[in-house]
């Protein structure tokens, strides 16, 4: 029987993962995905949630003209397809992998409300999740709508630094240890890779940010 508790150290799975009571643990298991594959489609059931184990998940739908929007990407420790909790029947979004090695765990919605019903204390923590997810969907999309590029790349490296960054006691930059590609990054702030690509030069230019594939470093302000 499987255990968690290899991934302890991510409090989504401490907080949610049904392996984690006793009564859940043999009926849930993990699926894998490869790059480019679809967990659920635009207008599927919604009939479960799912926490990554590992890999990264593309969450997004597409417009009346085709294109796609790209809405988060998400990765390991992170919950999503959690509207089906509030009642959403069906899907308004697409999921797909862009990993290779991505492991999900599929947690039926009759399972969470059971969960939610038995422990207060978990069903407070799961909406307040939920409610976390939500205003910073709504924070993105609004950059989407209303900021120029550059704007969207520097509030968006904001908020990395929010999730990713800590502070450097030498120089008191902000450095980022982050999960995603440049493709991640240009998709999530509806750019083009190139351009994503000019305008974290022109950044480095201006001596606001040094970056490499998996790190950027914010530059400590001066006055």
């Amino acid at each position: 029987m499987k255990t968690l508790w290899f991934f302890d150290d991510v409090n989504l799975f401490k907080v949610l993962c049904p392996h984690k009571f006793k009564a859940y643990k043999a009926d849930h298991d993990f699926d894998a995905y490869k790059k480019k594959d679809y967990i659920y489609f635009e207008e599927d059931s919604a009939n479960k949630v799912y926490l990554i184990e590992q890999g990264k998940v593309k969450i997004g739908y597409y417009s009346e003209e085709g294109d796609e929007v790209v809405k988060a990407i998400l990765t390991r420790g992170e919950l999503f397809g959690e509207t089906a909790i509030l009642g959403e029947s069906i899907r308004e979004e697409f999921a797909q992998s862009i990993d290779n090695t991505t492991s999900i765990c599929p947690i039926s919605v009759d399972t969470m409300h059971d969960l939610m019903r038995n422990n207060q204390t978990f069903s407070f923590k799961i909406y307040k999740v939920i409610g976390f997810k939500l205003k910073k969907l709504e924070r993105r999309l609004q950059l989407l709508l209303f900021k120029d590029a550059k704007t969207r790349l520097v509030e968006f490296l904001d908020e990395l630094c929010d999730d990713y960054g800590y502070d450097c006691p030498k120089t008191g930059d902000h450095v980022i240890k982050h999960p995603y590609t440049q493709k991640d990054i240009a998709s999530l702030i509806g750019t083009s890779r190139p351009t994503l690509n000019i305008l974290l030069n022109e950044l480095k230019e201006e001596k606001v940010i040094e970056f490499s594939r998996k790190e950027i470093r914010i530059h400590k302000k001066t006055a």
